[in-house]
């Protein structure tokens, strides 16, 4: 708690200062406490501070009204302060209101004629300041002002506490409330306290609190993608706030920070003119999707129809608004439509905003929704012999090209009519100079909405001016484009320079595209580019030229992104390019390098050592057989890829431009996940005589989507087949769907809604996915009682792994296997065996027999696995069907090992080095497979064969007797340099021996 006694009454030179609990405005603490930064800053500026002189200081307050200085228009700051200067000073820093009309005090001249009376009466009334002579009601208005007094009506004003211990040299009854000030920062500790306060030290103080009170942000500026604001005050300084949250572009946000004691909230909006978003994809019509983003995009990447993709279809061009913010794709006419009233993915990948500090990689979600008719938009006169009509969409173009939907001042005409994909009709027909009608109707749209009859006034002028060329360009130089100031109608012919470089010609409304051979391009400088016979329709006619100069697409292709697909039993890794890519460069197989996700080259299944393919890539071909350029398909050999992590290394490619573009050297990461289409691997169902039901189990092998277009919880996605190839459809009223486990579906229906159920053979699932968005394949799935359905063995998948360890694969998930039920026969020596392992894969059972002793089998196995008979078998799945008994050979998953401990295992003479392996082995000869070194220098070898069990490799130098000789054989698993007869790649070995003559 603070001293509330008031000695300064007990001083009659001190001036008198309101204390203890008396009165204190809440307004004038809560004012006094907000600047109490600026009062820490009194010290330094009263006592030396050259920031900014006195006597700017002192005008900064005139200005305001705070100080009016002296009839001779000086700041008198040498001057020492009065009673009435601080009073006030006081009242204009605190805001108090000025009070006339009442005299609380008693000294000569105190009246209405005294200036500083409305001041004194106010700090008066305020619990500031008191008289000199509290029972006299003497104010001394001329008196001075100590530093002392000025620390202790400070500290009051504050409501500073004061400290029990002090260290100043004040006056006793002063030591309390200056050591509080010094102790704030309010004065310098080492101050002459007894002093009278000049005015330039008033000056000083009161500019510090009135920089305080009046502080406020000037400007700010938002960096960092909006997580940073920097905010000017107007004290000069610059205050750097850090945001937790991104400040959303566009939008005003309001920002809190402190500054000085001081708290702001400031409005701040995070301008951006890129944009940083895509904000939606609409589609009104069935032909045209518009992509909207939240600011301006990079014209270039956003007009290439690659960038975009819907799948199953094709864009024929993608078209900038003016404000850069909107993107118009077009489907090609021949591409059918978009996704009608669905849910439907658009894949924006490679579009960057207009800065290039973004490049979208987004998925958004549209429906296309057609409820307008087409509308007539314009119709142009052109000349006397033809009419321009704009429709209000894309319409077919066997209703607007047909002549009997268009009248003329409600009269049939004739003529034909050349229609513009998407919606435009050139009606050609003879019209008398003046104003006419056009009515049309029975124009149709892609949703097969017709056009209500409408009535649209033209005007027919004579039209004697052939078109003219109104813009030419070209960033390619096998490619001009030329527009016109009116539609053309045709050109007889287009070349460039001389008559022997010609081009093909193609025409949309008022702009013709001529396309010049790789023999007929332009030149790199100024071409002259003619056209004859540009005829518009009034069959105006001329020849036109105009010269252009190319300017070179310079951008160099990117990689947008690499997609998987299993398609039959194959991974296609489908490599998608900003732009096409040149028919030179796309196919060599040196341009692809594929790692795994620890960055090691990935070899096998068709990839080399290097990681190239070892097939030739080829461009993409949509469903339609349209080849695609943007898109390259590396197919993997032998089988699909593993799931997991990848990186595609893409190098070399250039893109179609005259001059092709090469790409920089790109890594783009990629996962595979399952792969491949969900297949039904097993159906049947349990007669549940009690409960008077079916319960019909399918057994996919994977788990199950139960939401979205894939769910595999739909009853209408189920049929069975009875007889030949009819489709019974389960009844939705009686039949209920529910997963059974994470990969089989449980339909139960009343037997009395499906009578024939218990003599149907087959089962078809369509439209379920797994949990990856892999559809089911459609086809049909064997269907019985689950009385006599079984679990097979897969005959292809009965491998011996190692000598002492079988794997086993099962079609379905046994939940119990029995040791009993198998036995081995034509084992290398007879051994007992036990059940190490079952796990489930893909829906499939894997199970691992371990044998005893080691070497159980022999090397090209040549084992046969068999189970007893049916009746005796007892491993069965979940639902009690049994493993169907079977006999199968099994085969020789063992790998080749080099035999060190066989007679002669490793000989080296000349330039051979021979070694042997447990089996038989191949070679695939590849020099990096080994690393060969001669007394510690490396070796290269130029050949490898192998005869037999014996590996022959040949040196590039002959070795001399007694040198060591080592040979390495190195990622032989990945690579297959050395496999025995069955294509097991041999296990890496290290051996090494002395040479002999």
């Amino acid at each position: 708690m603070r001293n509330t006694s008031d000695p300064i009454k007990e001083n009659s030179h001190v001036m008198n200062a309101q204390g203890g609990e008396k009165k204190v405005m809440k307004k004038i603490l809560s004012v006094a406490l907000s600047t109490a930064m600026a009062f820490s800053m009194f010290a330094s500026v009263a006592f030396g501070d050259t920031a900014v002189t006195p006597q700017q200081q002192f005008d900064a307050l005139k200005a305001k009204g705070i100080f009016n200085g002296y009839p001779d228009g000086t700041a008198g700051l040498d001057k020492e302060m009065t009673r009435a200067e601080f009073a006030k000073v006081i009242t204009k820093l605190l805001g108090l209101k000025e009070i006339t009309g009442v005299y609380s005090y008693n000294d000569k001249n105190y009246n209405a004629k005294n200036w500083a009376a409305p001041y004194i009466e106010a700090v008066t009334a305020a619990g500031i300041m008191e008289g000199k002579n509290v029972e006299k009601k003497i104010f001394d208005f001329n008196g001075k002002v100590t530093i002392a007094e000025m620390a202790t009506i400070l500290t009051r004003a504050l409501d500073l506490e004061i400290p029990t211990e002090t260290n100043n040299s004040a006056a006793a009854w002063a030591k309390g409330y200056v050591q509080a000030a010094i102790n704030a920062g309010l004065i310098d500790a080492n101050a002459n306290f007894g002093a009278n306060a000049s005015r330039e030290l008033l000056v000083g103080a009161a500019y510090s609190i009135d920089q305080a009170q009046s502080l406020k942000v000037e400007s700010y500026t938002v960096s960092e993608a909006g997580k940073v604001v920097e905010f000017k005050i107007s004290d000069g300084e610059t205050v750097k706030v850090t945001l937790d949250k991104a400040l959303e572009a566009n939008k005003e946000t309001e920002v809190k920070f402190s500054y000085k004691d001081k708290e702001f909230t400031e409005k701040v909006t995070y301008v951006v003119t890129a944009a940083t978003k895509i904000e939606s994809a609409t589609a009104s019509n069935y032909k045209e999707l518009v992509v909207k983003f939240d600011g301006e995009v990079d014209a270039t990447t956003a007009e290439n129809t690659a960038n975009y993709t819907v799948s199953g279809r094709t864009f024929e061009s993608a078209t900038l608004s003016a404000d850069k913010k909107t993107v118009t794709l077009l489907v090609e006419e021949s591409a059918g439509v978009l996704p009608q009233q669905r849910d439907t993915n658009l894949v924006v990948k490679g579009v960057k905003n207009a800065t290039g500090t973004k490049t979208f990689d987004e998925t958004v979600k549209f429906t296309a929704v057609d409820t307008q008719l087409p509308e007539v938009k314009s119709v142009q006169g052109l000349g006397t012999k033809a009419l321009r009509v704009e429709f209000s969409e894309p319409v077919t173009a066997a209703t607007a090209s047909n002549l009997a939907n268009y009248k003329v001042n409600g009269t049939a005409i004739s003529g034909y009519v050349k229609y513009t994909y998407p919606n435009v009709a050139f009606i050609t027909t003879d019209l008398p100079v003046g104003e006419h009608t056009l009515t049309v109707s029975g124009i149709k749209d892609f949703a097969g909405f017709s056009t209500a009859t409408a009535e649209t006034k033209f005007t027919i002028a004579e039209d004697t001016t052939a078109p003219e060329i109104t813009k030419i360009t070209t960033n390619d130089l096998k490619k001009v484009v030329v527009e016109f100031n009116e539609p053309v109608k045709s050109v007889s012919s287009a070349y460039q320079t001389s008559s022997n470089k010609s081009a093909t010609v193609s025409i949309k409304d008022n702009v013709v595209t001529l396309t010049f051979s790789d023999a007929n391009r332009l030149s790199l400088g100024e071409s002259t580019v003619y056209l004859n016979g540009v005829t518009d329709y009034s069959n105006n006619s001329a020849d036109r030229n105009a010269k252009v100069t190319p300017e070179l697409d310079t951008i160099r292709p990117t990689v947008s992104g690499v997609t998987s697909k299993t398609v039959d039993g194959k991974t296609e890794l489908t490599v998608e390019f900003s732009e096409k890519i040149s028919t030179d460069d796309y196919n060599k197989v040196e341009n692809y390098v594929l790692k795994d996700s620890a960055g090691k080259i990935y070899t096998g299944k068709g990839f080399t050592t290097k990681g190239n393919p070892s097939v030739a890539p080829k461009y993409a071909v949509d469903k339609n057989g349209k080849v695609d350029e943007t898109k390259v398909v590396l197919t993997s050999v032998g089988g699909t890829l593993p799931a997991g992590n990848y990186t595609l290394e893409v190098s070399g490619v250039r893109d179609q431009a005259a001059i092709g573009n090469t790409i920089i050297p790109q890594s783009v990461p990629f996962s595979l996940t399952q792969t491949g289409a969900l297949e039904a691997s097993a159906a049947w169902y349990n007669d549940d005589t009690a409960n008077n039901e079916y319960q019909v189990y399918v057994q996919f092998n994977r788990s199950v989507a139960t939401s979205g277009n894939g769910n595999a919880l739909d009853v209408n996605k189920y049929d069975y087949v009875v007889t030949g190839a009819t489709y019974k459809p389960f009844p939705t009223s009686s039949t209920t769907v529910q997963l059974y486990n994470a990969n089989t579906v449980l339909l139960t229906v009343s037997k009395d809604d499906v009578k024939d159920l218990n003599t149907a053979t087959a089962l078809r699932v369509v439209n379920v996915a797994d949990t990856n968005g892999n559809f089911v394949d459609g086809t049909t799935v064997t269907f019985g009682s689950q009385t006599t359905s079984t679990v097979e063995v897969v005959t292809d998948s009965v491998y011996a792994k190692a000598q002492n360890k079988v794997e086993v694969k099962f079609k379905g998930e046994l939940t119990f296997v029995n040791k009993s039920d198998f036995k081995f026969t034509n084992l290398n020596e007879e051994s007992d065996f036990n059940i190490t392992n079952q796990s489930v894969v893909d829906g499939n059972t894997v199970v691992e027999f371990t044998f005893a002793k080691d070497k159980a089998i022999a090397y090209n196995s040549g084992v046969t696995l068999a189970t007893v008979a049916q009746d005796d078998i007892t491993s069965a799945d979940s639902v009690g069907r049994k493993l169907k008994a079977f006999s199968t050979s099994v085969l020789d998953g063992i790998k080749p090992v080099f035999d060190k401990d066989a007679t002669n295992a490793i000989l080296a003479s000349g330039t051979a080095v021979t070694l042997k392996f447990t089996e038989n082995v191949k070679s695939n000869f590849t020099p990096a497979a080994y690393n060969v070194t001669v007394d510690g220098t490396k070796v290269n070898v130029t050949a490898a064969s192998a005869t037999n069990r014996v590996l022959t490799l040949t040196l590039e130098k002959a070795v001399n007797a007694g040198q060591l000789v080592e040979v390495e054989l190195v990622n032989n698993a990945t690579g297959s340099f050395v496999t025995d007869t069955n294509n097991n790649p041999a296990e890496n070995f290290y051996a090494s021996v002395k040479a002999t003559n």
